[in-house]
């Protein structure tokens, strides 16, 4: 489905991602995990066209879209869940929804159930201003958003930081949902949703592939390892 070869990417003269190649089946969920400033939130962003490498391709579906910008990128499918859970505080849960709605030309009828399909409580928020949202709430409407206008790649930037263990456990329940529906390509720490969701980890660790594991039971070594 997506294939990533040789990634090369820069801030300025600080280069961030060296020779990055992996790849992406229809309908994996997929954890990158490393420590801060592996590279983990660039390669999200590279993939998403917020950034442009210096070098190495990225093909979706076998077309090259290592150039299209994020609005092509979103036409095409792609949803992007940035980590710092930004809404529209002054606007409701119900607009926030609606402004997905208005991006992919998506019923707004249609639009609200899907987002709410995979946590139904959020209709209990719809008159609420997000700002007032817990962090939790608020990622969860961001998922919510995510999924309007039926996503084929979602690229989600450490859902459970910060959140109470409830919260990450109504993501863990929303995601595991998710599986199979849409490619999931997750930048996370925990390893014990790792543990229950993941077809592949990938860690990343100086701007490189460090390893990857495509076998659950690997993946409660990485608490152990100086990688991570």
């Amino acid at each position: 489905m997506l294939k990533v070869s040789e990634l090369n990417v820069a801030y300025g003269l600080a280069k961030v991602l060296h020779d990055v190649s992996v790849e992406f089946q229809a309908g994996q969920m997929v954890f990158i995990m490393g420590r801060n400033g592996a590279g983990k939130t660039t390669f999200l962003k590279t993939i998403m066209g917020l950034l442009r490498p210096l070098s190495g391709t990225i093909v979706y579906e076998g077309v090259d879209i290592t150039k299209a910008s994020p609005e092509e990128l979103y036409r095409k499918g792609f949803r992007y869940v940035a980590q710092d859970k930004r809404v529209f505080s002054d606007l409701t849960v119900r607009e926030n929804i609606e402004i997905a709605a208005y991006g992919c030309r998506e019923p707004l009828d249609a639009a609200l159930e899907t987002a709410t399909a995979v946590y139904p409580r959020l209709k209990d928020f719809f008159n609420v201003k997000a700002g007032q949202l817990s962090g939790g709430q608020r990622q969860i409407l961001l998922v919510g958003q995510a999924l309007v206008g039926h996503p084929k790649l979602l690229l989600i930037d450490e859902p459970t930081q910060g959140l109470a263990s409830v919260v990450i456990g109504e993501i863990v329940r929303i995601l595991s949902k998710l599986r199979g529906n849409v490619t999931g390509i997750i930048v996370e720490q925990n390893v014990a949703l790792m543990k229950q969701l993941a077809d592949t980890v990938y860690v990343m660790k100086e701007g490189r592939v460090s390893r990857q594991i495509n076998e659950k039971s690997q993946i409660a070594s990485l608490l152990s390892s100086s990688e991570v």
